[in-house]
């Protein structure tokens, strides 16, 4: 009852501080700005392209320079959109705006927003291991913290990414060696990058789905090491190679062209046996663009925040958590993010198409 009473009172004290909770999105009223809305706004500061993020409509955008060509591929080459280093400040009606390394994927940021002295931090989707590829997750401190809780139960306990590496690179090689092609499934943007970081070395042909192939060239990323996939494929018909692709390309005609072949996902879901039993695939890679159980943990410690707001994925549990262990000030907040989903439902044309 009293933590009941807590976040009833705390969700009604947040309608009167910096940052609001409203149908459109997270909303600053004193710089007249939202970030990541779920609908279209005037103006928008993006954490980061993923689409439950980066939503199209919006008449202006502000993001970190290395997510401006994605977004430009993504929403549409014509958005109006400013872009950002990390640290950078920029006021808005007297607002301190800057972007600082959230680890998520190529370009993710959170946001920093200060207003006489009250400094808020919105995370958008994180993750505190280093990948090799992004830049790395860096704590800001603040008074209020906006977190994410995609993976906020204990028994999420992720590899190190080398760790991970190795097992998916092992995989593959036991496979090539068997005479089979390994289909490697995850998102176009993020996952695919981590996973061509591991296997690029192993000299064996990789051919990307096209939208793989055009999310690399849009992230400015060098495709000369990999065949990007066409119809007429026929040189390395009945030849083992790897192929990465969206899990949405999963159990289409184009596939059959790479026959022999074995399946992998690669998603943080896949830690749970269960979850790779019913996905229908001959194996499962724990490898995740968000923060494991500690790694929600270090953050929110990390921030030295004692107001703390929790978002998409398992946010009672982890914000009672959060209240119980920590006598932090945490509360739920109902968003339409939708962390990480073994299939996107915001597939893009070509991912459908290809």
């Amino acid at each position: 009852m009293i933590y009941t009473n807590l976040k009833l009172l705390f969700k009604t004290r947040v309608l009167f501080m910096l940052l609001q909770f409203n149908s459109y999105g997270i909303y600053c009223e004193q710089a007249d700005v939202y970030i990541d809305p779920w609908r279209a706004v005037p103006k928008a500061i993006i954490t980061h392209a993923h689409s439950d993020h980066a939503r199209s409509g919006s008449q202006q955008y502000l993001a970190h320079c290395d997510s401006e060509s994605i977004l430009k591929y993504r929403l549409g080459a014509g958005i109006q959109i400013q872009s950002l280093d990390y640290n950078q400040v920029i006021e808005m009606n007297g607002v301190k705006i800057s972007l600082h390394p959230a680890g998520h994927i190529i370009g993710s940021a959170q946001v920093r927003l200060e207003y006489k002295g009250e400094v808020w931090v919105v995370s958008g989707d994180y993750k505190v291991k280093q990948d090799g590829i992004t830049t790395p997750f860096e704590p800001v401190r603040c008074h209020h913290f906006i977190t994410e809780s995609t993976f906020g139960m204990p028994l999420y306990q992720f590899d190190t990414p080398e760790m991970s590496n190795q097992q998916l690179q092992a995989w593959c090689l036991t496979n090539f060696n068997q005479g089979l092609s390994s289909i490697v499934y995850g998102y176009s943007l993020g996952k695919a990058q981590r996973i061509l970081n591991a296997i690029q070395s192993l000299g064996i042909p990789i051919i990307l789905h096209g939208a793989v192939y055009n999310t690399n060239a849009a992230l400015g990323l060098d495709n000369s090491a990999f065949i990007r996939y066409h119809q007429d494929i026929q040189s390395y018909k009945n030849q083992a190679v790897i192929v990465v692709a969206p899990q949405s390309a999963g159990n289409t005609a184009w596939l059959k062209k790479f026959e022999p072949y074995k399946e992998a996902i690669c998603s943080g879901w896949m830690q749970l046996r269960g979850a790779r039993r019913r996905s229908n695939v001959d194996a499962g890679f724990a490898i995740s663009d968000h923060a494991d159980w500690d790694g929600l943990n270090e953050a929110v410690k990390a921030t030295g925040a004692e107001n703390i707001y929790v978002t998409h994925g398992y946010k009672n549990n982890f914000a009672r958590w959060l209240s119980e262990t920590y006598a932090l000030n945490a509360s739920t907040v109902d968003t339409l993010y939708e962390g990480e989903t073994l299939d996107s439902k915001n597939k893009t044309t070509e991912e459908i198409e290809e």
